[in-house]
């Protein structure tokens, strides 16, 4: 970009507010994003998460430049409902085997998943049982400075060892005993303290170790992938709002304290919760729906839908606030797409930078509504006559965000796209000379098929404009 990068800013959980972002290198500006547990096929809370994290990705790379971002995303492939899974599909197999041959399906199935939702794949996407080195080593490290010990078969973080432990989530460890168990937990120095590495039975996967055959807790896996890959110390760690605590509450205190740090990260990112037709997703309530039921099957809205109006209608809510998942939204985010999609139509498909001042809108925190109301802007320019550098750069724009220019248009098989056209262009030269019965006529024909029609005019010519969609 020719007048340079924007400066970006970025709300900060960590220290609540919105804070100038300064990357610790900026020759290798480090994220780190908490994937997927793969026992299962991943839903749709889980498919927002991606989508944030790709956007954020993809705007680091546009302002640093893609060899000077490093994003990492885990995979967690060993966990209690894994290990449950892999000896109900495997018996008889070795548990370590068989909760690789649950993993990489569901794993497999994850990438596919988020992929078609537009994301683009990560720098490095590790996997926790390949990683059980590093995180032997981090808990030997907490052991030798008095933050862990051992006891009852387990390696336990003390909670208590850490002056300022709960920063991230304002709680303290007072708050955090509310409820606890404490005749269950009699081993803990604390009822707050949590597990860096169990037992294994003989039935469960498990590890050599210097604590005995055993597995990570959950907590401690993270916190050896992001070290391995991005340092002790790196730029930024994002999850959803329900990793605040204890997951990374629990993250940053094993690795402050196996290091001797004052930070792990230094921006904190959360995504906002999703609920389903203004209630939560819950299988009891059956409105829980994998990202794959979404684009394959009719289960929700009576019809399937596209990677991208679901990857749409997920930005559409600024990142950080709740959001409502409907089949209007989603509704709504298709008819947007494919306006812009008609706009950049004949885009010559020369290399051409992303709209300045969305990407410049992206800066603040990911506003991706104001970021959507100047493509709104640069739709209008591109569609009128002689607007083929807007087009070109409505392209880019939406290439850049993870929108292909024409995929919803070319999914429209029943279609005649250039006869729409051509149709749409008569009726507004029959307004133009009044011929209001000529015009009412072509609207009509069009809605038989299905088109329906929206009219407008341009806010800075007066001009008469008109976008039209397929009404399933």
């Amino acid at each position: 970009m020719t007048s340079g990068p924007p400066p970006l800013s970025l709300y900060n959980t960590l220290t609540r507010k919105k804070e100038p972002f300064v990357p610790i290198d900026v020759a290798n500006v480090r994220m780190y994003a908490c994937g997927p547990t793969v026992y299962d096929f991943a839903h749709i809370g889980n498919g927002r998460m991606a989508i944030v994290f790709d956007l954020l990705f993809r705007l680091l790379r546009q302002v640093y430049g893609p060899d000077h971002v490093t994003y990492v995303r885990n995979i967690t492939d060993v966990d209690d409902k894994i290990n449950a899974r892999a000896a109900r599909d495997f018996p008889g197999l070795d548990l370590n085997e068989a909760i690789r041959k649950v993993t990489e399906k569901t794993a497999a199935q994850y990438q596919s998943d988020v992929t078609a939702l537009g994301c683009l794949e990560p720098t490095i996407q590790p996997r926790a049982t390949d990683n059980i080195e590093g995180m032997q080593s981090l808990i030997s490290a907490l052991i030798a400075r008095h933050h862990a010990y051992e006891a009852n078969g387990e390696v336990l973080f003390e909670v208590g060892s850490m002056p300022d432990y709960g920063k991230l989530s304002g709680r303290n460890p007072e708050d955090n005993l509310a409820g606890a168990r404490v005749a269950v937990d009699a081993h803990k120095k604390n009822p707050a303290d949590f597990v860096l590495w169990k037992q294994s039975s003989a039935e469960e996967p498990g590890w050599d170790s210097p604590w005995g055959r055993g597995r990570p807790g959950w907590h401690i896996e993270c916190s050896a992938m992001s070290e391995r890959y991005l340092g002790q110390l790196f730029d930024i760690h994002g999850g959803g709002l329900d990793l605040i605590f204890p997951h990374h509450e629990n993250e940053i205190a094993q690795s402050r304290c196996a290091h001797g740090t004052h930070a792990m990260a230094n921006v904190w990112m959360h995504n906002g919760f999703l609920q389903v037709e203004g209630e939560k997703m819950s299988k009891s309530l059956g409105n829980f729906f994998t990202i794959a039921q979404l684009l394959e099957t009719t289960d929700f809205g009576g019809r399937k839908w596209p990677g991208e109006v679901l990857r749409l209608a997920m930005l559409m809510t600024h990142y950080r606030e709740p959001i409502d998942f409907t089949v209007r939204r989603l509704e709504e985010a298709e008819g947007k797409l494919r306006s812009w999609q008609q706009a950049a139509l004949g885009a010559s498909g020369a290399a051409h930078e992303p709209d300045a001042s969305v990407v410049a809108e992206l800066a603040d925190d990911l506003s991706f509504h104001r970021a959507s109301v100047a493509l709104d802007a640069i739709a209008r320019k591109a569609s009128r006559e002689g607007g083929e550098q807007a087009r070109n750069c409505l392209a880019a724009t939406l290439a850049f965000l993870g929108f292909t220019s024409d995929s919803l248009l070319a999914s429209d098989d029943s279609a005649d796209t250039a006869g729409i056209e051509a149709a749409i262009a008569t009726r507004l030269a029959a307004f133009a000379n009044k011929d209001f019965s000529t015009a009412d006529r072509i609207r009509a024909e069009l809605a038989e098929q299905g088109i329906a029609l929206m009219d407008s005019k341009d806010p800075e010519t007066g001009e008469r404009r008109t976008k039209w969609e397929i009404k399933r």
